[in-house]
């Protein structure tokens, strides 16, 4: 099959023709239709991962159909369209067995832990406990775009979050995450406050729901705007680019007893940011982590996205083909482009 691997941190990216992969007990290996390009697979070709072991194939957001069955696969048939979570939980675990996989103690990640996604075929392990069918209503791209950055953040927003109508959401960085908590949380009936440097990506943040934007590149203080505009402070806020500056500015501007959802990743030198620990001992505020959704969850988004609640296809920003990718990942470290990119890897 054809691929895209780096065998050094940093390095060259080709693309190369590896072997097929076959299916582990248990698992199953998918023929990849669509798979997205996100800033994790950045950070793992950079080395911020521990996981990986080189040479590697990055991916992690995927949408197939099953190409083969390992033994013992009881709930899916060669030819089912299917996407997952990035985060594949064992099925057996304490976290597992009380419904939290994405926690899993012994994570199956596609694209870190393993090979992933950014090949003609991937292997997946645990296929009963963590594929999802896929409807019909829902394509290939789209269904791609939804495998890490919009269901990580139907759950930061609906479960760790807690966002109901009324309620005022500041979401600080406006990329594939920031863009889709945006749209989920005005879904949900809750008045979005989006936060960036970037007046294009800003625009498409008020096309999709939200009420004000602050333009953090003109701003000597985010915190303070995102107080005024929301009358005291949001009720809830997510950091979704994850830097020292955007998770500071999102705790520093809640109201008391406010909750800030940490989505982006704070890896290597930023990984120890400093927060306004003053505000939130005095304020009582809740500082939650959230990573990614668990496959039993993703019903409930699905159901949201089939009665058109959720576009997430105004999200895909542009699809590319697996050719580009050797210049595509590695310009994901400079934020380029609006919306999501999604290798389209059947054209």
């Amino acid at each position: 099959m054809r691929a895209a691997l780096y065998e050094s941190f940093g390095g060259p990216i080709s693309i190369r023709t590896v072997p097929d992969p076959t299916p582990a007990p248990g698992g199953v290996v998918l023929h990849v239709a669509a798979t997205g390009l996100c800033r994790s697979d950045w950070h793992g070709w950079m080395g911020h991962d521990s996981d990986i072991r080189l040479p590697h194939v990055p991916g992690h957001e995927i949408a197939g159909t099953v190409a083969a069955l390992g033994a013992g696969v009881t709930r899916w048939q060669v030819g089912d369209r299917v996407t997952m979570p990035f985060v594949c939980g064992c099925g057996s675990c304490p976290q597992c067995a009380s419904g939290n996989q994405q926690v899993c103690d012994s994570q199956f990640q596609p694209g870190f832990t393993h090979w992933g996604s950014f090949a003609e075929y991937v292997a997946i392990q645990r296929a009963d406990t963590n594929l999802v069918a896929l409807p019909d209503e829902i394509d290939d791209v789209t269904a791609a775009s939804l495998g890490c950055r919009f269901a990580t953040s139907f759950r930061a927003v609906v479960d760790q979050g807690r966002v109901s109508a009324g309620q005022w959401v500041a979401v600080h960085g406006c990329g594939g995450v920031g863009l889709s908590a945006i749209m989920i949380a005005a879904a949900l009936g809750a008045r979005v406050v989006a936060v960036d440097i970037a007046d294009e990506k800003l625009a498409l943040a008020r096309d999709l729901g939200a009420l004000a934007t602050v333009n953090a590149g003109d701003s000597s203080d985010v915190a303070a705007e995102v107080i005024e505009i929301t009358d005291g402070g949001a009720h809830i806020s997510l950091d979704a680019l994850g830097s020292p500056s955007t998770c500071f500015s999102s705790i520093a501007g809640l109201r008391k007893r406010g909750r800030h959802v940490q989505v982006g990743l704070l890896l290597a030198e930023q990984s120890r940011p400093a927060i306004p620990m003053d505000k939130v001992i005095a304020n009582e505020l809740e500082i939650l982590g959230s990573h990614g959704m668990q496959a039993h969850r993703y019903e409930a988004m699905l159901a949201m996205i089939r009665a058109g609640t959720l576009r997430p296809q105004r999200l895909v920003g542009r699809t590319i083909a697996l050719d580009q990718v050797p210049t595509e990942l590695p310009a994901m470290g400079s934020f380029p482009g609006v919306g999501v990119t999604v290798i389209d890897i059947q054209h």
